[in-house]
């Protein structure tokens, strides 16, 4: 696969940031992540990046080098991430869980399969024009076209899908969408979207110059609107260049070879307190999942 990747976060005015964002890769397979720990709930920096490492770990399991079934893994990988925040909540009798947004993609064989929870977004442009954006889990977003507007302050933009809560979160969840080269993927806080309009996103994001001058040309952006209240600021965009794959049977030689795993997720260190935390059990249950849902679509292609 041939990609540019850069991706970028920022404090902004808070006292702590709580998004996470990441990506890693085989030679056939990417899997890019953002979470938004959500405030108004205890520790949304843990949460956050507990969904990013169930995400990784479990793509390191499933791709060997290509994930089986994308849209399974990734409906899969959310629900063991949601599980293992409300078991780290559950363990320490938290009465209130950490929750946390997210929005991942998985790219391979030339195209792209997304799944997000909440209002963290991606975004699909091509040619400086905007193919699709995810539409935003919150009141806002889902109210009816002759509702009438929000008045004073009210909560506009509450979410009723995150993970975390106390009941199995919704979410969406794409069918395969092929990259054309030069095709541009963005994934984004609401520190970053909720500060600039869609028109600035979509000419920031325009190929004329490098994916790493885009992000941080936004971030900086979305800073200086958001002034010295501004919310975290997070943002990872990917900039496609190979064509469509066609050559399926040179996959398949290559699956039973090293799969070149990378991750730009930190180590465990002596401060990574939630990754110290993580209960293995529970990580060899997320794998178990996975491994079942390839054998099933495994069993279900030779059925074919």
């Amino acid at each position: 696969m041939k990609f540019s990747v850069f991706q970028a976060s920022q404090r902004g005015g808070r006292a702590k940031n709580e998004d996470r964002v990441g990506h890693c890769r085989t030679r056939a397979s990417a899997l890019f992540m953002l979470a938004d720990g959500m405030g108004g709930h205890p520790e949304g920096e843990v949460a956050a990046k507990l969904a990013l490492r169930t995400l990784t770990d479990l793509f390191e399991i499933a791709a060997q080098p290509r994930v089986a079934d994308p849209q399974e893994f990734l409906r899969t990988a959310l629900g063991a991430a949601h599980r293992a925040i409300t078991r780290y909540a559950n363990d320490r009798a938290m009465l209130d869980m950490p929750r946390t947004t997210l929005v991942a993609v998985l790219v391979q064989d030339g195209r792209a399969c997304w799944i997000h929870a909440g209002d963290s977004r991606l975004y699909h442009v091509r040619g400086g024009r905007l193919l699709f954006r995810t539409r935003d889990h919150s009141f806002v977003e889902h109210r009816p076209a002759d509702a009438p507007p929000f008045a004073g302050s009210a909560n506009r933009n509450m979410l009723f899908a995150c993970l975390g809560s106390p009941t199995d979160p919704m979410f969406d969840l794409s069918e395969p969408q092929t990259l054309l080269p030069g095709d541009r993927l963005m994934l984004c806080s609401d520190g970053l979207w909720g500060n600039l309009p869609d028109a600035d996103l979509l000419a920031g994001l325009a190929a004329d110059h490098p994916v790493a001058d885009a992000v941080q040309t936004l971030v900086a952006q979305a800073l200086k609107a958001g002034g010295r209240r501004c919310d975290n600021v997070t943002a990872l965009a990917l900039h496609w260049d190979e064509p469509p794959v066609q050559d399926a049977s040179r996959l398949m030689a290559e699956a039973g070879r090293d799969t070149g795993f990378e991750s730009t997720l930190e180590g465990p260190g002596a401060d990574d307190q939630s990754h110290d935390d993580f209960d293995d059990a529970a990580i060899e249950r997320s794998i178990a999942e996975i491994n079942e849902a390839i054998r099933r679509s495994n069993g279900a292609a030779r059925k074919s």
